[in-house]
């Protein structure tokens, strides 16, 4: 049985990688297992059903000793775990507790366990990767996964069998210097948010746009907008659930509350002058800021002109 998606408010900001990088594990716990498989080369047992397990491995563990994720590879009893860390920067305390993870859920589980560290950047992936020792000539080494390890998802048939891995993919290559496949990924990644529910296909389209660099943005936008075909969809979402109220106005209150949202999610703290142009605007007005809302680069240019 898939686990329940989880949705959560993620900012912009890059201190919320973290964050952001765990939630595409926690939505679909056979990611991990097929990085691991696909891309590092490890092997793993047959398994019927990858699922979320608690990170409190022990009745009584210290906070600095919980692991930021924990999955089972099930195949009718737990055959093998992974342990998801997911690192920003290098952090000589995680040498001693990554360690400690393994072994924990080792004794829980009962089954081999590995671990997987997901990390922001490749300096800090060769920092994760070195051997780790554990006295008397034993050492630890975890699989580490960085940026240019991230396969490049620009199909849009496999990215939206796998948003998730698209997702990650536009989070690892957004700032590529190779702008056309960064704004590629990218757009293989907004194609996969339009086949997923309005709340995880918008939350997974502001971490698309989140870490695209302004080039690739750029890039994005000057692609044939008959590629873009999936926005008009993915802007009648929202209509929709402003519509439903029945009457115009309700559908008008509803699709603005909705836009107010979005703007303050994409551009921070709104200046009174945006809630009002929002609560002044038509239905046709407000579909317009919705389809300006999915490329633009400031609050202006998506509330565009009175």
């Amino acid at each position: 049985m898939r686990p329940p998606i989880v949705c959560a408010t993620v900012g912009t900001m890059p201190s919320q990688l973290h964050e952001a990088l765990l939630l595409l594990f926690r939505n679909r716990a056979v990611l991990a297992p097929g990085l691991l498989r696909d891309v590092l080369h490890v092997e793993l047992p047959a398994f019927t059903e990858a699922r979320i397990d608690s990170e409190n491995l022990t009745d009584v563990q210290p906070a600095e000793y919980r692991p930021d994720l924990v999955i089972s590879l099930v195949d009718v009893a737990p055959v093998h775990g992974i342990i998801v860390e997911a690192q920003r920067a290098p952090d000589p305390r995680k040498r001693f507790a990554w360690p400690v993870y393994v072994t924990h859920a080792r004794a829980r589980l009962e089954t081999p366990v590995c671990l997987l560290v997901v990390c922001a950047d490749d300096a800090t992936a060769r920092w994760a990767a070195k051997p780790i020792a554990l006295g008397g000539g034993n050492t630890f080494t975890p699989f580490v996964l960085g940026p240019s390890s991230v396969p490049e998802v620009v199909d849009e048939a496999l990215a939206c069998a796998d948003p998730e891995l698209a997702v990650l993919s536009a989070i690892a290559h957004g700032r590529d210097a190779n702008v056309g496949k960064a704004a590629q990924i990218a757009d293989a990644a907004r194609s996969a948010t339009v086949t997923l529910d309005p709340e995880r296909g918008r939350l997974y389209l502001d971490l698309v746009l989140a870490y695209l660099s302004e080039a690739a943005r750029k890039e994005l936008r000057a692609m044939d907008p008959a590629k873009y075909e999936y926005q008009s969809e993915f802007a009648k979402r929202y209509v929709a659930q402003g519509r439903a109220e029945g009457k115009a106005e309700g559908r008008a209150e509803g699709q603005s509350a909705l836009l107010l949202r979005q703007l303050t999610r994409r551009f921070g703290a709104l200046p009174p002058s945006a809630a009002a142009r929002l609560s002044a605007a038509t239905i046709d007005e407000l579909d317009e800021i919705g389809e300006r809302l999915l490329a633009a680069e400031s609050i202006e240019e998506a509330l565009g002109s009175q």
